[in-house]
């Protein structure tokens, strides 16, 4: 089965042109080699599959081909200018990806080109000695070859922007939707405002400062590259715990009677528990009872948790009678 250049440029049937300008600025400047250097070989592909797209989707008799014969119509279409194959190999042959990524952005926008070359034409995807459409001469794939007089478009610095989350929130996790405005480039190559509905998955455990990017979602400038945009996690104070690390901080008020004799203190949870802990220390100056597993989700630690420390503010009696004085003393005495 033939090659689905709608689905590879991501537009519908219907595309006008500036779709189909909008659509490949957008995936070329994202797939192209150089700017996937990890990734290279398969970035290579992809942006040779969205030029070739692009070329047959923009001119109306090889869409016209295509929409009705599909990607095999387009080899037995004829070279230009000839009236037939005359009895040679001839059919849709795609042109440099180069040559139409240079026309978008201008010549050699990512520092390519050579002596003998013509402006803004890379030698990245000729092959030296024929070949297939991804430039393989007998199953070898073909060196590609980049030089350089031009200058590089430069990426801005990330724009970052922060998050503010409960604590409830990162205890829990949550899903964040977030509205956009920002400044792109247009497929005239005119700045426009684009309006953007952003999902971010907070996941349980995430800590302040965490941080979530989306790539090129920043605003755009002619001859740059867009910028990332990066939404960085705040906490909000709590009026009840107090975050340290994978644990959470409380603090519960008791009775002297209750801090010498043990006592049993609920805990409203994060989540929404009611979780009774017993107190069977004798709660001293600075003491601090620690519950197992009951606190903050440990991001990278599937099913694990941090611990819930318990401070004690025990409240002394105002007043005690004279008998009440005598007993506390011959008690603590001994």
């Amino acid at each position: 089965m033939g090659l689905d250049y709608y689905t590879i440029l991501k537009v519908d049937k219907n595309a006008t042109e500036d779709d189909l300008k909008k659509s490949y600025r957008k995936l070329a400047m994202k797939w192209h080699p150089d700017k996937n250097p990890t990734t290279k070989t398969e970035a290579e592909a992809k942006f040779k599959q969205i030029s070739e797209a692009y070329e047959v989707l923009s001119d109306p008799q090889k869409r016209a081909v295509y929409d009705q014969y599909g990607e095999e119509g387009l080899s037995s279409m004829p070279p230009p200018g000839s009236t037939g194959n005359n009895g040679r190999g001839g059919g849709f042959n795609p042109r440099d990806a180069e040559d139409i990524f240079a026309e978008f952005f201008g010549s050699s926008p990512f520092g390519f080109g050579s002596a003998g070359c013509a402006p803004g034409r890379s030698t990245r995807f000729q092959s030296d000695g024929g070949g297939g459409m991804f430039g393989v001469n007998n199953g070898t794939e073909n060196m590609f070859r980049t030089y350089s007089d031009g200058t590089v478009p430069k990426k801005p610095p990330p724009v970052e922007s922060k998050l503010p989350c409960s604590l409830e929130e990162l205890f829990t996790g949550s899903t964040r939707k977030m509205k956009i405005s920002r400044t792109i480039v247009d497929a005239n190559g005119r700045q426009a405002q684009e309006t953007e509905v952003l999902t971010i998955v907070v996941k349980p455990g995430w800590k302040k400062g965490t941080k979530v990017k989306f790539p090129d979602k920043g605003n755009e400038q002619v001859n740059q590259l867009p910028a990332d945009l990066v939404f960085v996690i705040d906490e909000k104070p709590h009026d009840l715990f107090k975050r340290d690390g994978n644990d959470l901080i409380t603090s519960t008020k008791v009775t002297l009677a209750e801090a010498i004799g043990g006592t049993t203190v609920s805990i409203n949870t994060l989540d929404g528990r009611n979780l009774p802990v017993g107190v069977t220390d004798i709660v001293s100056p600075g003491y601090e009872l620690v519950v197992p597993g009951e606190g903050m989700p440990i991001a990278k630690e599937k099913g694990n948790r941090g611990d819930l420390k318990i401070k004690f503010d025990v409240q002394f009696p105002t007043r005690l009678t004279t008998d009440q004085k005598s007993a506390l003393k011959r008690v603590l005495v001994g």
